[in-house]
């Protein structure tokens, strides 16, 4: 039985006899009924958020769920079809084709003729290929159903652009720890036992990394095992064995070993980043995760000082998911030992950061008016745009002395490039070019 936040389709069929709770997954039994029973996702269902707006408005429209496992794509899917009493159908594009669309055609056409609304949802939808995806269209467009894709992908990339066009994006996250807490207190309530320890709660957040249907998973087994009794981090470990190995047998937390992965890449060490990325794999830590990790490190840590350390990174998180565990771990480790060989820079970092500071403190300050867009007779009439100097019209494209900040912001540097890896080379020209401001000053 497929639970709370589960990403795999349920068949549309008429509900079975109810059967006593004990029989059922915890994750089925709190399988939210109302909009506001669901834990996350505050941005697209808060108040005047989209989703929430589309459901009081009971504007039912065709999307893309994009988010990673375990979130409640599947759920959302469910909710709006119920909320518009609209027959649900459920496609697996990893098990279905072309005839399980014909299908869903016909019970939608129907279901129209007595004048009741149809959601097609298709959960893994961007493994279906071109033809299976374009298969959809011409319905959509004819509004014979509602359509409601779920991907993990991005689906830039992973849905044809036909049908990228007729839906609206709508992008889920991840449960914080926060939210993950709440779901833990509603277990604990569904169950009629005392909450977990402090501590084990703490382990069961962690190990689901953001996986509400890993997460009540997990604490349904161990409240199995308990019995009644108060779950504990030493009974997580009977509970869940290999699945919850410990990553601090040294008496570190799970963010520990994360933060040793991270300082191990910063400092240059692929011995360190590679035994830290390898106690992860084994203590049952989602690759996607780690890969995300790196993405963030090779912005954070690397930088410009090797652009192609983002790439690489890139390249091998598209790997992964591609031949998933085992083999395409290899890629991942691969992309953890270039990463902490790679010349160091944090200069775009704590550039970023500072800018963000400044303006969040700084007033609104107006585009100077030579750089404002000048597309009407009357914006020119006023200036806009007058004095512009096109830089690919000047000495080696670069029109020396040319003001691009705001007024009263002139010299200000927020940038500074370090002296290693390709960095040094952009200090040399950034320095050169401040050298030709200098002179376009002197002679002005």
């Amino acid at each position: 039985m497929n639970s709370l936040f589960d990403d795999e389709p349920l068949p549309d069929a008429t509900p079975a006899p109810a059967a006593p709770l004990a029989g059922i997954p915890l994750a089925e039994r709190l399988r939210p009924k109302t909009l506001d029973e669901v834990i996350g996702q505050r941005h697209l269902l808060g108040p005047g958020m989209p989703l929430r707006v589309a459901f009081d408005a009971g504007r039912l429209h065709s999307m893309i769920l994009w988010g990673p496992p375990g979130v409640g794509k599947t759920t959302l899917a469910r909710l709006m079809a119920g909320t518009f009493d609209a027959q649900f159908i459920a496609i697996s594009a990893v098990l279905g084709g072309v005839k399980d669309i014909r299908e869903a055609v016909e019970r939608a056409q129907v279901a129209a003729a007595q004048g009741r609304r149809t959601v097609v949802f298709v959960d893994e939808v961007h493994r279906f290929n071109k033809a299976q995806q374009d298969a959809f269209l011409p319905h959509v467009e004819a509004g014979l159903f509602t359509f409601i894709g779920a991907t993990t992908e991005n689906p830039s990339f992973e849905v044809n652009s036909a049908l990228l066009s007729r839906a609206t994006v709508q992008v889920l996250k991840s449960l914080d720890a926060e939210e993950l807490g709440q779901l833990i207190a509603r277990g604990s309530e569904e169950l009629g036992i005392t909450p977990p320890t402090p501590e084990a709660a703490q382990r069961l957040i962690g190990y689901a990394d953001g996986d509400a249907r890993r997460l009540l998973n997990a604490f349904d087994t161990s409240a199995s095992l308990a019995q009644g009794a108060q779950i504990d981090e030493a009974l997580l470990e009977r509970a869940l064995g290999e699945q919850l190995r410990r990553y601090d047998k040294g008496g570190d937390q799970f963010y520990d070993v994360i933060s040793a992965l991270h300082k191990s890449v910063r400092g240059s060490n692929p011995d360190g980043a590679l035994y830290w990325f390898a106690r992860m794999l084994d203590g049952g830590v989602d690759a996607r995760y780690i890969s995300r990790r790196l993405i963030r490190m090779a912005s954070e840590d690397i930088g410009l000082a090797d652009p192609r350390a983002l790439r690489i990174t890139l390249d091998a998180a598209e790997a992964y998911e591609r031949l998933g565990s085992p083999e395409g771990e290899l890629a991942l480790a691969e992309a953890v030992v270039y990463l902490a060989v790679a010349a160091k820079s944090n200069a775009v970092y704590k550039a970023f950061n500072e800018v963000k500071a400044f303006i969040k403190q700084d007033q609104s300050r107006p585009v100077p008016v030579h750089l404002r867009n000048a597309p009407t007779k009357l914006m020119k009439e006023l200036g806009y745009g007058h004095a512009y100097r096109y830089a690919h019209d000047e000495p080696d494209a670069y029109a020396a002395g040319e003001q691009y900040l705001p007024d009263g912001l002139e010299g200000q540097g927020w940038y500074a490039p370090v002296p290693r890896g390709l960095e040094s080379r952009i200090a040399d020209k950034l320095a050169e070019l401040r050298r030709l401001d200098d002179e376009a000053a002197a002679g002005s």
